[in-house]
């Protein structure tokens, strides 16, 4: 018998920023974590990054007073952020797809996610290693790590 994915049980999550201005619900499957080691990722989060994916139409902002969005160094690249508090919370690809990131970090506690690989190592700082023994990719991990 195959277990059900987290994905597939697709359970209400819930998330927001540290000051509490902007909270959100995630309502469909999402993807598991990845954690991101580009240097635009650790410049926002002040380390490395771990993201979700879902669709875009599953995130549901219940508040959204302070969400402010800024655009990165990269073409048709958005991060949702707090101007309140700073909290990073979204990462958005805008070039015609239909999926957004968010921050693992702005997640509530009981999420069931798991971290499934590493990508843009070839970025990472040097300051850490990286000590498991997850699947690495040097750029983005093109899909190989979309349906994990």
């Amino acid at each position: 018998m195959i277990m059900p994915s987290v994905q597939d049980k697709a359970p209400i999550l819930f998330g927001g920023c540290l000051c509490g201005r902007i909270s959100y619900q995630i309502t469909g499957p999402r993807r598991n974590i990845i954690s991101c080691h580009c240097q635009n990722c650790r410049k926002t989060h002040g380390h490395v990054a771990a993201y979700t994916a879902i669709d875009k139409q599953d995130l549901v902002l219940t508040r959204q007073q302070s969400l402010k969005w800024f655009h990165d160094k990269s073409p048709n690249t958005w991060r949702g952020f707090c101007s309140e508090c700073g909290s990073s919370l979204f990462w958005d690809a805008r070039s015609g797809n239909n999926r957004i990131s968010v921050a693992a970090g702005s997640l509530d506690a009981s999420h069931g996610l798991r971290t499934i690989g590493h990508v843009y190592i070839s970025e990472a700082g040097d300051y850490y290693e990286i000590s498991d023994a997850l699947p690495r990719f040097e750029k983005s991990s093109e899909g190989e790590l979309e349906g994990m």
